[in-house]
């Protein structure tokens, strides 16, 4: 039995979700609960969301019990990224590049 919750375009950098992720990947879902909830990082906030998500997905449609939840899949994929543009001396422009990433975790009871 699997459960997936997906995010995307969150507004966070696709390297740095990578990071938080890699922490996760295999650990009970409380634990992992837990290390998301002490991390001082953006994208271990919106990877929580996520989680929870995926927690009560897989609750509510396939009757799961919570004790038995691992998380078994995290993706962090490459969303596009918003311009914004920034202006420069001598009438000039800058080209500033606000990352976005698509998340997907997936919890499993195996």
């Amino acid at each position: 039995m699997e459960a997936t919750a997906k995010l995307r375009f969150a507004r966070l950098s696709t390297q740095k979700a990578r990071l938080v992720a890699d922490e996760i990947r295999g650990l009970p879902v409380e634990a992992a609960v837990n290390a998301l909830t002490f991390s001082d990082r953006k994208a271990a906030r919106v990877l929580k969301k996520v989680l929870e998500s995926a927690i009560a997905n897989a609750e509510h449609n396939e009757g799961a019990d919570i004790d038995d939840l691992r998380v078994s899949a995290v993706y962090v994929d490459q969303g596009p990224g918003f311009r914004r543009w920034r202006p420069r001396a001598r009438g000039r422009v800058g080209r500033i590049l606000k990352p976005t990433s698509h998340v997907t975790v997936t919890v499993s009871d195996k």
